[in-house]
């Protein structure tokens, strides 16, 4: 394990691996945990990855405790608590800004890169490669960034420590998500470092894990229609969530929509009006 993977603490600079550091925002919460993981990779020359929200207290952190000059900024996903930072860290450090493009004007419409990565594209800062893989599901345009050399990715939203994360249709896809779970374990993967919580030091472990969460969530759906007929999505949220706090409720029913529309499109599921059953020959 890591050195100082016990504590989270923000604004604390934490070496995790040669030339990886964590540093994490001021923005903890019900969402995001212990805050967004900034990492702060390289030596002499330094590349950003996830500068984290519009927060001049934390990109002046980063740019103070980087062990040297920052040269380029990254995203993972253009979420606002991953990359509205990136337009100020790069007005102060003239940084170059690579990532994907906001899809439309639902995110952080102020990330506008240079450089739009394409899958499987690598990218050396100074002799610290990362290749971008795509892993649309969380958000369309999600990419994880991965270090073949020292076997870690840094896994952004797709993966966090700690807990799942939402999908949120329209961009967010439940189909695309798992996809890009599993094509991860096609990956050498030797640690996960996630946008938020702990380093993961047993990926395959976790990947597997949340894999068969979805599905285990996805019977659970299939479940609650068979025993209700037709209802809509607010009376198959407590059966399907029974152990997710109410308070967390309206966030779970985002992702239950995802699932909702992943068995429509496989014709396992119909809809009418606000009404959702299983379709013929679609129970478990």
């Amino acid at each position: 394990m890591p050195a100082g993977n016990n504590t989270i603490k923000p604004g604390v600079l934490v070496d995790l691996a040669p030339s990886i550091r964590r540093l994490t925002a001021f923005n903890a919460g019900t969402m995001t945990g212990p805050g967004t993981n900034t990492w702060i990779l390289g030596k002499d020359e330094i590349a950003v990855l996830d500068p984290g929200p519009d927060s001049p207290r934390h990109v002046e952190n980063i740019v103070d405790q980087a062990p040297g000059a920052v040269r380029w900024i990254l995203v993972t996903h253009t979420h606002p608590d991953h990359s509205p930072g990136a337009a100020l860290l790069a007005e102060l450090t003239g940084a170059s800004l690579i990532g994907p493009p906001p899809p439309g004007d639902r995110q952080d419409s102020s990330f506008r890169p240079e450089v739009e990565p394409k899958d499987g594209q690598e990218f050396d800062f100074a002799g610290f490669v990362l290749r971008a893989v795509h892993t649309p599901g969380h958000a369309s345009n999600h990419f994880c960034w991965w270090h073949a050399p020292r076997g870690v990715l840094f896994t952004g939203d797709h993966i966090m420590q700690g807990s799942t994360v939402v999908i949120a249709p329209p961009d967010g896809d439940m189909s695309a998500y798992l996809a890009s779970l599993d094509r991860l374990l096609d990956l050498p993967i030797r640690a996960l470092a996630p946008g938020h919580g702990h380093w993961i030091d047993r990926p395959g472990r976790e990947i597997r894990g949340l894999i068969a969460h979805r599905e285990m969530r996805e019977d659970k759906v299939v479940a609650a229609m068979e025993a209700l007929g037709p209802a809509a999505l607010e009376a198959i949220l407590p059966r399907v969530y029974d152990d997710v706090p109410g308070r967390l409720h309206p966030m779970a029913a985002l992702s239950l929509e995802a699932h909702l529309l992943k068995l429509e499109r496989e014709d396992r599921a119909m809809r009418d009006g606000n009404s959702w059953r299983l379709a013929e020959g679609a129970a478990r």
